[in-house]
């Protein structure tokens, strides 16, 4: 695992204990709170193509919370599931691309045809993110590596949101998540000759 991710989950865990307790008292699936997550991120991006950027930025940091929430809900209950893993995956998708097609929305209002072109590339460059970790994790290769995973996606793109920086958030998203694809890629050729393929 990377440096980079082993930091985030080691500053994530204490700040979602609290919460973690607080569902596994509630009685809360981890399920409903992935697909709860997803709402609230459509939500986001709704605000987002309005142009209220501050309070997409605000719910979508809320969101990005309960997506941490569920797989430490489901871990600590015991509840972890083949399904819960392919529903919080497939939830990843529908929120990323809802937070850019909100945010291209946006841009389409003011006109501006690089920042639309940006935020296709920075889409198109996040779901091969994490097409190539599925494909690699199916040929039963670990493919954590790269720059830009979603965690980082997401508190760029809320940085952005919060800032009014948000051209300059979709452009930091649309490159590091390319260069994140290149090194996959690499990663998983040197795999593949490795094994033989």
């Amino acid at each position: 695992m990377p440096d980079l991710q082993r930091f985030r989950r080691k500053i994530g865990a204490p700040v979602a204990a609290p919460f973690v307790a607080a569902l596994r008292k509630s009685g809360i699936s981890p399920n409903a709170v992935t697909v709860s997550g997803i709402f609230i991120t459509i939500l986001a991006a709704w605000m987002a193509a309005r142009g209220s950027l501050v309070a997409s930025g605000l719910i979508l940091a809320g969101a990005s919370l309960l997506d941490m929430l569920d797989g430490a809900l489901a871990r600590a209950t015991g509840k972890t599931t083949r399904f819960g893993a392919i529903l919080d995956s497939t939830g990843d998708r529908i929120s990323e691309a809802a937070m850019l097609a909100g945010v291209a929305w946006w841009f389409s209002q003011q006109g501006n045809s690089a920042a639309i072109v940006t935020s296709y590339i920075a889409l198109i460059a996040s779901f091969l993110v994490s097409y190539l970790r599925a494909r690699g994790e199916a040929m039963g290769f670990d493919c954590t590596v790269g720059l830009c995973t979603r965690p980082e996606r997401v508190i760029v793109l809320v940085l952005g949101l919060l800032t009014g920086f948000l051209f300059v958030a979709v452009s930091v998203i649309a490159f590091c998540s390319s260069v994140t694809v290149i090194q996959r890629l690499r990663h998983l050729q040197r795999k593949g000759k490795e094994s033989g393929d």
